[in-house]
């Protein structure tokens, strides 16, 4: 499982105020992810020019609408929202997208709450992010961001059947 990011020091910086995305070291970076494992999502994309084999951050023509459903990665532990093999995860789920600086500019497929997102939007952290709130998620999962007790695991359904799953929420941003 993956550590908690939001060591006191980072937090006091406030690094995210002065460091640009490409700018920041690994610690930073990985400060930066809020947490809330709405990208841990099975989501498609509806459109008809989709081709087979398109790699995930490959960019869609403008018709087609990113569709989320709450059936997560059977990686995810749903209590913490926490990946179970952060370090593996790529590995064992080949589609399993690391976000990096250098695929930062296809980050379509991030839901509009990531903090990456937001950030690179210019738009700054929310207010219920762990850096702003002493390195807790409780306000994160408290607005609803987070997708504790919405999802199911992959494991536990037919995802022939994802269009019974397809949910609005993930594009919902608060703040």
């Amino acid at each position: 499982m993956k550590n908690s990011p939001y060591s006191a020091s980072l937090i006091a910086s406030k690094f995210w105020e002065d460091v640009s995305l490409e700018n920041m070291n690994q610690a930073q970076w990985e400060a930066i992810c809020d947490g809330c494992a709405r990208c841990c999502l099975h989501k498609f994309i509806d459109d008809e020019d989709v081709e087979e084999g398109m790699h995930p951050t490959d960019v869609p023509s403008e018709d087609g609408d990113m569709m989320y459903t709450n059936i997560a990665c059977y990686l995810l532990n749903q209590k913490t929202c926490a990946c179970t093999s952060y370090d593996q995860r790529s590995k064992l789920v080949p589609d399993c997208v690391t976000l990096t600086k250098e695929n930062l500019k296809r980050i379509f497929f991030m839901p509009p709450s990531c903090s990456y997102r937001r950030l690179h939007e210019g738009k700054g952290l929310a207010s219920w992010h762990p850096l702003l709130n002493k390195g807790k998620k409780t306000k994160m999962h408290e607005v609803g961001i987070s997708v504790r007790n919405k999802v199911v695991s992959e494991d536990s359904v037919n995802l022939d059947d994802f269009e019974d799953y397809i949910v609005t929420w993930p594009l919902s941003e608060i703040d």
